[in-house]
């Protein structure tokens, strides 16, 4: 996950179709781009993942590298692209959205990611989604929970059962490791679906992050 230090992250946005009250961060997994995971979506939904009230912004990350969960993390890259994301979420508090009206989240390696830069940087935020993901088995996230005596970010995860390339069972223990270090989780299995996004996924996804980010009128209410 090498990114130039200081870089620009590109990046493709959906707005919202009203006013625009909360922000969902939407991270690709590897060899991939945050236009292609737009497009993606829209393939699998035949239309765009959209929201009254919430921003979509799926930024392009640099290359990373392999998947396995017992090789070692490449922490000096993926602490990189934390403090680009970082940057990414800073700006959108300047633009008036609290903290906890974002939601981060990601497919496979953007899932990965998206659990080290909340559970390790940014415990306010409304929660964090994986999708085919995983961490391995001596993540710096599972050291940084064991000090950690906030209240975490409940996590959504969903994956195929039929996927080869992270395997079910690595995405089973991450949900186990970080429910044991107190986070709240979800856990959603897809029976045949391969390492890939699917329509019932996207669905239960969508009504997921509506409970995390309802619209400002439904919260008062």
């Amino acid at each position: 996950m090498a990114a130039a230090s200081g870089s620009v992250l590109q990046r493709c946005i959906v707005s919202p179709t009203g006013r625009h009250s909360a922000s969902l961060i939407f991270l690709h997994g590897s060899g991939d781009s945050g236009q292609r995971l737009r497009m993606w979506i829209k393939q699998v939904l035949n239309q765009d993942l959209t929201f009254q009230h919430i921003k979509i912004i799926y930024p392009t990350a640099p290359p990373r590298f392999k998947i396995s969960n017992d090789c070692p993390e490449h922490l000096e890259s993926i602490d990189v692209m934390c403090q680009v994301l970082t940057d990414l979420i800073d700006e959108e508090v300047k633009s008036g959205i609290k903290k906890n009206r974002i939601l981060i989240g990601g497919f496979s390696m953007g899932g990965c990611m998206a659990m080290h830069l909340a559970y390790r940087n940014h415990q306010d935020v409304a929660g964090v989604f994986a999708l085919s993901s995983f961490l391995n088995k001596a993540s710096a996230v599972y050291q940084a929970l064991q000090k950690n005596n906030d209240v975490l970010p409940e996590l959504f995860q969903c994956h195929g059962t039929a996927d080869e390339l992270v395997l079910h069972s690595w995405a089973e223990e991450t949900n186990a490791m970080l429910k044991s270090l107190g986070v709240t989780t979800k856990f959603h299995s897809f029976p045949d679906v391969y390492h890939e996004l699917s329509k019932p996924e996207l669905d239960k996804l969508k009504l997921w992050i509506l409970t995390k980010l309802p619209r400002e009128m439904e919260k008062q209410q």
